[in-house]
């Protein structure tokens, strides 16, 4: 069957920039795929850049499609503008680990670099997106360089791809499709779950078309084939971390495939390590669940495999932010051994879901596991040595219990605690991620205290250990912001920004600091960069309102005031800056309205009634203006205009 989707609706010059997805419901197969490549074809003629991608995660992991997508990409730009390879190498080299055979990352934090036993910390979760922003300015840079008009990109097997991918074309459809002039096509197949695949495109972009094709013919290839082709991409991929990581997708699908399929087992636990430890979230918990499956399949007596698929599921569920299933994980993993060697480990766990993740936290249950897990230490069958470092992790933990209740000098005796021990233990050289975590610790209590010289002094010092991480400049630049040395705090915010892929709370952080500066315009840039990247941001939304307002951009203002409200309309104050808008705009009625309300929700805020007054006179509402007065004077009796606004009641009386 010869089927063509026809795509004359998308217009060919470049100066009528459209965003839009077309959703191809059709059988996958050959068919479909010669579909969209006849498509492709059509646009290229008019003149469009195009590519198809298969977005298939079980063959190409977490970033299948947009892994094609750049391999096809990155030769010209090689060629033509390699400083933008530069630019973007953390964020080129976590979608193609290849790429660090031949380029080196600028900026390597030690997060990035610490050996598999030294790593102690994964990246949060936002990270992974900031990725995703990194390749969408990447991919834009490039277009404007290579002077494109259009781009048209055919996604094939789109319900068979990872959720990194599916927010990636979401935020790039967002973020820049007028600008790329882009059409995506994506398809899928018909019975997928609509909500599940297309659910993060906005509604304004979705087209759907459905065809009637014929399914391609099954290819059997034999579980003997299948193993055969798994043996040779083990070997392949022996121990080299990078092949791991690029084929361990493929490979596991081999194997689940073959006449062996829980051989597939090591390598599902190895994938959600590897993914977790990437900050894959998403792509760990898969793999992980997967594994869980495989083991009360094969070997449900294999404790020790189950204690880290079990692992792995709590450290997905606590990026993902889902405690309550962490919870339940490792409650159970915990009832499940009387292993001490695992139980130490468990206890930590379940004590830093209890005073950290869940919603009601259990100060005393946090202490009592971390008690436990002391004790099951020290029965543990680990050498003196990995015991004692192991207990500095118990006791940094039980110093998180002091912060909370208040000890904070007991919080910081801990931290020390610890950090000495490290130190003599270890030579220099060794655990350097953990040191600068524990200095990173300290910062943290004398932070909350109010004492913000120590607190600097000890993030400077975790920074010495640490330099490229950028989460510790924005921190410290926090610290510098609250005591006033704002030309100090610009300066860690951008390098925080410089060391990590686009970052949308420092870009925030960056215009509050322009602001106090009063560099209005370099403000008003860093706010849009910052809800570029994420746009429902009440604070920023307000501050950057309150900056188009000082710029005598009221109309600007109020988007931004309406784009705040709409998130949460609970919010007098920005109720009452709306009204100040819609009054000097002569929209009194409206003013009036958003004080109504505002008053509603803080009725005890004097100058609201001050504000009211203001328009109530405008609409000639006298009566009201008096009554309104009363109450300002009521609520705020040692007012500085006092005297003019008795005068202005005086005035009001009389004439009545």
């Amino acid at each position: 069957m010869n089927l063509t989707l026809d795509l004359s609706s998308i217009p060919t010059s470049p100066l009528q920039k459209i965003n839009k997805v077309i959703v191809l419901e059709a059988e996958s197969g050959e068919s479909r795929r010669n579909c969209l490549q006849q498509s492709l074809n059509q646009a290229e003629d008019r003149g469009a850049t195009t590519w198809l991608l298969n977005c298939n995660h079980n063959e190409d992991g977490p970033w299948a499609g947009l892994k094609d997508l750049l391999t096809a990409i990155l030769p010209q730009v090689q060629a033509q503008a390699a400083d933008l390879i530069i630019k973007h190498d953390y964020e080129l080299t976590r979608v193609l680990p290849a790429l660090r055979r031949t380029i080196s990352v600028r900026y390597p934090s030690l997060t990035d670099i610490a050996t598999q036993k030294e790593q102690i910390r994964n990246y949060p979760a936002d990270r992974a997106f900031r990725i995703i922003h990194g390749i969408i300015d990447f991919l834009t840079a490039w277009f404007e360089r290579s002077q494109s008009s259009q781009w048209v990109i055919a996604c094939d097997r789109y319900d068979f791809s990872g959720g990194l991918v599916r927010i990636f074309f979401a935020e790039l459809m967002r973020r820049r499709g007028q600008q790329l002039n882009l059409t995506l096509l994506v398809a899928i197949a018909p019975e997928a779950n609509h909500k599940d695949v297309i659910g993060k495109f906005s509604n304004q972009y979705l087209q759907h078309i459905r065809l009637d094709l014929l399914p391609s013919p099954t290819t059997n290839i034999s579980p003997q084939e299948m193993a055969r082709l798994a043996e040779e991409l083990e070997q392949q991929l022996e121990d080299d971390l990078i092949e791991q990581e690029i084929h361990l997708p493929r490979l596991i699908w081999y194997l689940l495939l073959s006449n062996q399929p829980k051989l597939a087992l090591k390598y599902q636990i190895k994938a959600a390590v590897i993914y977790n430890r990437k900050g894959f979230y998403e792509d760990g918990l898969a793999f992980a669940q997967a594994a869980l499956v495989q083991l009360e399949r094969y070997c449900p007596e294999d404790m020790q495999k189950r204690w880290l698929i079990d692992s792995m599921l709590y450290t997905s569920y606590v990026a993902l932010d889902k405690p309550l299933k962490a919870f339940e994980i490792m409650e159970r993993a915990i009832q499940g051994t009387n292993n001490p060697d695992n139980l130490f480990q468990g206890c930590f766990m379940m004590a830093m879901l209890y005073i950290r993740e869940l919603q009601e936290r259990d100060i005393v249950k946090a202490e009592a596991y971390l008690e436990r897990g002391l004790a099951e230490l020290a029965s543990s069958n680990i050498p003196e040595d990995v015991k004692l470092f192991q207990k500095t992790f118990n006791r940094n933990g039980m110093a998180l219990v002091r912060y909370r209740q208040g000890r904070h000098q007991e919080a910081v005796e801990l931290c020390q605690w610890c950090y000495e021990q490290v130190n003599a233990l270890l030579n220099p050289e060794q655990h350097l991620l953990y040191r600068s975590v524990l200095l990173f610790n300290i910062a943290q209590v004398y932070d909350f205290i109010g004492n913000y010289g120590e607190a600097i002094n000890y993030f400077t010092e975790a920074m010495a250990i640490d330099p490229n991480y950028s989460e510790y400049y924005n921190s410290r630049g926090n610290l510098y912001f609250k005591i006033g040395r704002l030309n100090d705090a610009l300066e860690d915010y951008l390098k925080a920004i410089e060391l990590s892929a686009p970052y949308p709370e420092v870009w925030a952080n960056v215009g509050q600091c322009y602001r106090r500066l009063g560099k209005m315009p370099q403000a008003l840039y860093a706010y849009s960069t910052a809800l570029d990247l994420q746009p429902n941001q009440f604070s920023v939304l307000v501050a950057r309102a309150q900056v188009f307002d000082m710029l005598e951009q009221p109309q600007a203002a109020l988007a931004d005031y309406n784009a705040a409200l709409a998130l949460d309309d609970n919010q007098p104050l920005v109720l009452a800056n709306r009204a100040i808008l819609h009054y000097e705009a002569g929209r009194y009625q409206e003013a009036l309205n958003d004080l109504n309300q505002a008053i509603a929700l803080d009725p005890e805020n004097s100058d609201l009634y001050q504000n009211r007054a203001v328009a109530l006179t405008a609409l000639q509402r006298f009566q009201e203006v008096v009554g309104d007065l009363k109450t300002y004077l009521t609520l705020a009796p040692f007012a500085e205009d006092r005297l003019e606004v008795e005068s202005q009641l005086l005035v009001l009386q009389t004439s009545k």
